[in-house]
């Protein structure tokens, strides 16, 4: 890497650090020498765990689904309950990131059908030109229990 590129890694990589990354170093690499957007990527991605999955976990959360709460009245284990209803949860991400940031378009539709595609904006809302790509390929490492999912699929 020349001195440009390694600043702009260092710098990245401070901004990967203070948001709680894993391996600011290497998303901030990946960045700078592939051009993927990896810190849109990371943003994306970070809040998935916390507010969709691991939800489930949380005292209470499982008498808010009405089959859940009569399952556990008769009698079910919580655990396992929770362990379904978090592995779903990520099954179900998981799918929904793999045919939006994938695909681009609907297999089964005319060829002349729009498709999609998730963009990269600025702070500012601006069109980067950095398409976010294979969101489902990091679902897995964002686990913030570092365990990347094992406890879900157990």
């Amino acid at each position: 890497m020349d001195e440009v590129d390694r600043d702009a890694v260092v710098a990245l990589r401070a901004c990967f650090e203070a948001l709680g990354a894993d391996d600011p170093e290497g998303w901030a690499v990946s960045e700078i020498t592939e051009n993927i957007p990896q810190l849109a990527r990371f943003l994306a991605l970070r809040s998935v765990w916390p507010e969709l999955i691991d939800v489930w976990a949380a005292p209470g959360s499982l008498e808010t689904i009405p089959a859940a709460s009569r399952l556990l009245s008769n009698g079910a284990n919580r655990d396992d309950l929770t362990q379904l209803v978090r592995s779903t949860a990520y099954d179900a991400i998981f799918g929904l990131l793999y045919r939006l940031t994938t695909h681009g378009r609907d297999d089964e539709a005319p060829d002349d059908s729009p498709g999609w595609r998730l963009m990269e904006t600025t702070a500012t809302g601006e069109l980067t030109g950095r398409a976010v790509q294979s969101l489902h390929e990091s679902l897995l490492s964002m686990d913030p229990s570092g365990r990347d999912g094992q406890d879900l699929f157990d």
